[in-house]
């Protein structure tokens, strides 16, 4: 009798939590979202994400999930930068939802190339990778174009390439310890292709 009696409180466990799911996050308000753009982050990424200091990251039409994803990292520390904790310390979860939703919101505009002598190698790298160390193609996860794929892959086309090239070398020696999969294939890369495959990045369209 208290076997089936455990078992029955089990299953009307089971009925109200089906009954009442989890809420959903609220959609993302992009009114709000301008509002902490302007007010937070408008010193490094302008208000719109935008074309700003090559050190600094293009937010435009990166996507919204991969966006919320380094903001709540910046806040628990493990992804580790110093400005950008500081910046989202403040930030609430719906905070960090709304921003994320709003750059994601924006067009990206294009990039180009800088290195005539090296885009050969980027493009070799970001299409084909480095078969003889096991670098997989760029393109496999970022999507030929550089779009990526939305919650899983950021978009890549158009970053500045001191950028992307500063957070593949910070990839490879390990300051950078949020993703164990692209730690891996930087760390197999060299200088030199690290730089060339970030400024044949920065032209992909």
């Amino acid at each position: 009798m208290k076997t089936a009696a455990l078992c029955l409180l089990g299953l009307t466990w089971a009925a109200v939590s089906v009954a009442n799911p989890s809420p959903a996050p609220a959609k993302p308000d992009l009114a709000k979202g301008q509002t902490v753009a302007s007010q937070v982050c408008v010193a490094c990424h302008t208000v719109d994400g935008s074309r700003g200091l090559p050190a600094n990251p293009i937010l435009q039409g990166q996507h919204a999930d991969y966006l919320f994803k380094q903001l709540k990292e910046f806040k628990s520390g493990k992804r580790a930068n110093a400005v950008m904790s500081g910046m989202v310390a403040a930030l609430s979860e719906e905070d960090m939802r709304n921003v994320a939703a709003f750059y994601a919101s924006k067009q990206a505009k294009p990039g180009a190339a800088k290195n005539k002598d090296t885009v050969l190698l980027g493009e070799k790298i970001y299409r084909g990778g480095l078969a003889d160390r096991g670098v997989p193609a760029c393109a496999s996860c970022h999507s030929p174009n550089g779009a990526g794929i939305p919650s899983q892959y950021p978009r890549v086309s158009g970053q500045h390439s001191d950028y992307t090239e500063a957070q593949l070398n910070a990839f490879r020696t390990g300051v950078r310890g949020n993703n164990a999969q692209m730690a891996a294939i930087a760390a197999k890369m060299s200088e030199r292709e690290i730089k060339a495959v970030a400024d044949y990045i920065a032209g992909l369209r």
